[in-house]
């Protein structure tokens, strides 16, 4: 079998520990995934092995343990712990390269370092509220949706980055069938799961209790999951959300999607802190990102624990496998 083409890491956030976990990741890996890092070399720590390469295939005539390095020069050299506005259009350049790589077939997959939105903001107007958003754009397509997985539980947010407040009027119909709709097509594609297991969580404490304490479910929810399980999805819920996460709860099922951002993530973030990944689920790509982000406060102390990337650089390089086997 032709061997894949290597991931495309991004640099992210310079002044943050994306480099150093980048260099780390590198050495513990010992080549059991390639991949390449696409930034400004001078913004690496002082000292640490890397070597450059002219195209994303030479990364697998680099040495097991160094660090691959695609040259893309930034404005500004980069200080631990202190962004710099210089470089702000240069990070997001990098997220548009690696994606036009692995779009061309050049890269399987990209792994994103954490970005600092505000600095990009700041520095070159961008327009969008993160990661996700941007991929979407340049992956044109109109909805994505957001997956964060470690080998104990995958978890969906429906609604993500927005106030609690705002939930019970974006949570809508709509929303949760285009979300159950992408989970099912991407772990089949992905994963080769051709028919998940997907809990579905409630919006309301106990999923409403009958209409004692909240009516969504009631309203409206039972009758989409009843109609979509009509349709051949494997659907379980709406499920009381206090009581769906416990191991033996988890075993029943593939993935949950949840209705609020804190439901879905703070499960994951208590079973496994430093392991979690973040999947963008609908692109026409696989995409994938250490759950973490910039950690300014401890970049350049050489203390920035790199498991998170090296989880999601084993995810995206499982995907590429599954997704080339087809689904089972």
């Amino acid at each position: 079998m032709t061997q894949a083409p290597p991931i495309a890491l991004t640099c992210g956030e310079p002044a943050g520990v994306g480099p150093e976990v980048a260099i780390k990741a590198a050495h513990l890996m010992q080549g059991r995934v390639p991949f390449f890092w696409i930034g400004d070399p001078r913004h690496l720590p002082v000292g640490t092995p890397f070597a450059e390469i002219a195209q994303p295939q030479d990364a697998f005539d680099i040495p097991k343990g160094i660090l691959p390095v695609l040259c893309h020069p930034f404005k500004a050299p980069a200080v631990p712990g202190e962004a710099n506005l210089a470089n702000a259009q240069d990070v997001i350049d990098v997220i548009a390269r690696a994606a036009e790589l692995v779009q061309s077939g050049q890269a399987s997959a990209m792994c994103t370092a954490p970005i600092h939105k505000k600095i990009l903001k700041d520095g070159a107007g961008f327009a969008y509220p993160g990661h996700t958003e941007y991929l979407a754009a340049l992956g044109k397509t109109d909805h994505v949706v957001m997956m964060l997985a470690c080998p104990e539980l995958r978890v969906v947010p429906a609604t993500i980055h927005i106030a609690l407040k705002d939930v019970p009027t974006q949570f809508t119909p709509k929303v949760l069938e285009d979300t159950i709709r992408i989970t099912a097509t991407d772990l089949a594609r992905h994963w080769g799961l051709t028919s998940p297991r997907i809990a579905i969580a409630g919006l309301n404490p106990h999923a409403g209790e009958g209409g004692a304490m909240g009516h969504e479910e009631l309203d409206w929810m039972t009758a989409l999951i009843t109609r979509m399980r009509g349709e051949g999805f494997d659907l379980k819920g709406p499920m009381p959300p206090d009581t769906m996460f416990h191991a033996r709860a988890r075993a029943g099922y593939d993935v949950a999607i949840c209705a609020y951002h804190d439901q879905a993530l703070i499960p994951i973030k208590t079973i496994d802190f430093d392991g979690g990944v973040n999947v963008t689920l609908g692109l026409p790509f696989i995409r994938t990102s250490p759950d973490h982000g910039t950690a300014m406060d401890i970049a350049g102390q050489g203390i920035a624990n790199p498991t998170s990337l090296i989880a999601a650089l084993d995810m995206a390089w499982d995907m590429v496998a599954r997704s080339a086997q087809g689904p089972k």
